[in-house]
This record gives structure tokens, sequence and C-alpha cells, in this order.
């Protein structure tokens, strides 16, 4: 599997997890310390790995038969980092992420998420 590919992977575990409010996916796909900031509601939204996970948990999953919405729009790797830049559906919300990854002894991991909701 290239690095690419290796990357890939890990965003479509982010989302699917995020989709059907799998904790356990979304922690495999991202870092312990990441961070998840955005605007929502009018307000900058600054989350935690484990308040993401809660908000995500808050809402309904998607059923299971569900193929979530991922278009990845941008894909770059240099070395161990990684950038990507992927629209989103959650919630019946457009979401354009921004995704830094690291390679972490041996497994890329999300380290940070910057998101726009789009109205």
């Amino acid at each position: 599997m290239s690095e690419e590919q290796a990357v890939q992977a890990v965003v479509h575990l982010y989302v699917d997890g995020m989709a059907r409010a799998h904790a356990g996916a979304l922690r495999k796909a991202f870092h312990p310390k990441a961070s998840i900031i955005g605007n929502y509601d009018g307000k900058i939204e600054w989350l935690s790995l484990d308040d993401f996970i809660a908000e995500v948990s808050s809402h309904e999953a998607a059923p299971a038969d569900a193929q979530p919405l991922l278009q990845i729009e941008t894909l770059d790797v240099t070395g161990t980092a990684a950038s990507v830049k992927i629209v989103d559906d959650y919630a019946g919300m457009r979401f354009s992420d921004y995704l830094s990854l690291l390679k972490i002894e041996g497994r890329w991991v999300i380290v940070n998420k910057i998101y726009h909701l789009h109205s």
C-alpha cells in the first residue's frame, strides 16, 4: 500500500466513524491529542478528541447500509506529513474538512482537523 493509500484509509475510517458514531474508529483515526476546530453556530468550536467523540455520539448514527459522502479534493504527502481536504456530510450538514496527518510509529493519524460548515 502506498503512503497516499494509507492516508486515504485513515480518512475513510474517520468519515465512516463519524457517520456511524463509532468511537473506536474515531480513536483509531485521530491522535489522542488531536484538536478539532471550526466555526459552528456562529461561535468558534475548539474540541479535544474526547469532546469531539462525545459530540458525534450525541447525534443519530447513519444506517448501516448508508454510504457516507466523502469527496477527497486534495491529498498531499511529504515524508511523514500529509494534508487532505475533503467534503463530507454529517447529521444533515455539509462540511469542508482540512485534515493534518502525521505518520507516528509507522501509522498515519489525524493530528488536527479544521472545518467549514456550509450554509
